[in-house]
């Protein structure tokens, strides 16, 4: 009432009328679109892997608004950079849901910057998409988990050293933050409980844009030769991985006597730099862009058709964000709305397809239904596909090999509607509805 009046003596009544006609226009407008938030580093140390997920959502939305949008309206990107700054991500998150009003977020990489917003996103009750691979140990009412749990690419790439390559000790490197310590502590208790000894078990880990790697790959050099086939479990994040290949290759560590697994390296990572000496290395993944389906052909047609270039690839963490895209847009379209609460309820049990040829489902634990793929590194930076699951895997929000998470479950359906539900207790030990 009080700002009513003094507009009033400011302006007049004729303005005041002429600003609330203002008002009500931009209401109708904002009504007629829904806005998406775009949450990726596009500087910093982690710009080399995020800015291609940032274009990628810019190309799924276009598409929908070719289609019509959803529910009849045009969907608005809107897209900001945390600079690869961990306390930037929330502010970040925030900004988008507070001020821009957005319905859903697509974004983060890290699992410390996903865990920066993980208290916003639950506290304004606004849900998250995270495409990349994770350490698993969580399960929250607003985040859908749409990259590999540790039972989706850990464990697989573990099975496969052990049983195809015949590893038997094992050198775990990492980036020093929650992600590779949390797996590399999975691993080793993975591994202790297949009979590896302690003394076969090699842990690493390096800050983030770490770039002097001559003294480590000398001490993997040293490590892996003691006579037993030894392999690398990568958990290097971001541009460190182009210094720590280059150092393997001048140390000529190669694949064939130590052979390095990695979790975070990619297509987009390959293409930063020559990768003739790294033939034969390893990645575990849930998709590359080798694999043959008419799925993935039109997907990466589409690609080169928005980002303009033939050269530019493809990789796992696009492919989430093609399939939690479409989930979700599944979920509105089925809710009616786009109301959180309405929208997360609709999505579980939603299947739409991924980009290996078959159909990827959302669980009650809001993780989803992926194959899992290892892929070989080839000279042109591309990866052939040495194994693969014979199925789907559902993704384990809780580990199985950690004492103090093998008996939770996460069901986000009522009556349970709990992520972190003790089997052994009764109780929901953490977030519910």
């Amino acid at each position: 009432m009080l700002r009513t009046k003094l507009v009033r003596k400011l302006f007049g009544t004729t303005s005041l009328v002429v600003l609330s006609l203002i008002t009500v226009n931009t209401a109708v407008a904002q009504d007629d679109t829904i806005k998406v938030g775009v949450l990726h580093s596009l500087s910093g140390t982690m710009a080399i892997s995020e800015t291609t997920l940032k274009d990628t959502m810019l190309m799924l939305i276009d598409e929908q608004n070719k289609k019509g949008g959803v529910l009849g309206k045009k969907l608005e990107a809107v897209v900001v950079d945390p600079a690869s700054d961990w306390p930037l991500f929330a502010e970040k998150a925030r900004e988008l849901i507070e001020k821009e009003g957005v319905a859903a977020t697509f974004g983060c990489w890290t699992s410390v910057s996903r865990k920066s917003v993980l208290p916003v996103f639950e506290e304004l009750n606004s849900p998250l998409f995270y495409p990349v691979q994770y350490e698993g140990e969580e399960s929250s009412k607003n985040v859908f988990y749409t990259g590999a749990a540790p039972n989706q690419q850990a464990i697989p790439a573990v099975d496969y050293l052990m049983n195809e390559i015949g590893a038997t000790r094992w050198v775990l490197a990492g980036t020093d933050y929650v992600y590779p310590r949390t797996t590399n502590k999975i691993l080793e208790a993975y591994l202790l409980d297949k009979g590896v000894a302690a003394d076969d078990i090699m842990i690493n880990y390096t800050p983030f844009g770490h770039s002097d790697w001559q003294s480590i790959v000398a001490s993997i050099k040293k490590f892996g030769g003691a006579g037993k086939k030894t392999a690398v479990v990568s958990t290097i994040n971001g541009d460190a991985n182009v210094p720590f290949y280059k150092e393997l290759a001048n140390q000529g560590v190669s694949a064939e006597d130590i052979p390095v697994i990695a979790f975070s390296v990619g297509e987009e990572e390959l293409s930063g730099f020559d990768t003739s000496p790294l033939v034969g290395h390893l990645a575990a993944w849930n998709y590359f862009m080798s694999v043959e389906d008419d799925t993935n052909d039109e997907f990466i047609t589409a690609w080169h058709e928005f980002i303009g270039s033939e050269d530019r690839v493809t990789n796992d963490p696009m492919e989430a964000h093609y399939i939690g895209f479409n989930m979700w847009v599944q979920a509105v379209e089925k809710a009616g709305t786009t109301d959180a609460d309405a929208v997360e309820a609709a999505i579980i049990g939603v299947s739409v397809p991924n980009l290996t040829g078959g159909y990827s489902t959302m669980m009650p634990n809001h993780h989803i239904t992926k194959p899992v793929l290892i892929g070989e590194i080839q000279d042109d930076g591309q990866f052939d596909v040495v194994w693969e699951t014979s199925g789907l895997v559902a993704g384990d929000a809780w580990s199985d090999f950690l004492p103090e998470s093998k008996q939770l479950i996460s069901d986000w359906r009522a009556p349970l509607a709990c992520g972190n539900y003790n089997v052994t207790t009764g109780a929901c030990s953490g977030q519910n509805l």
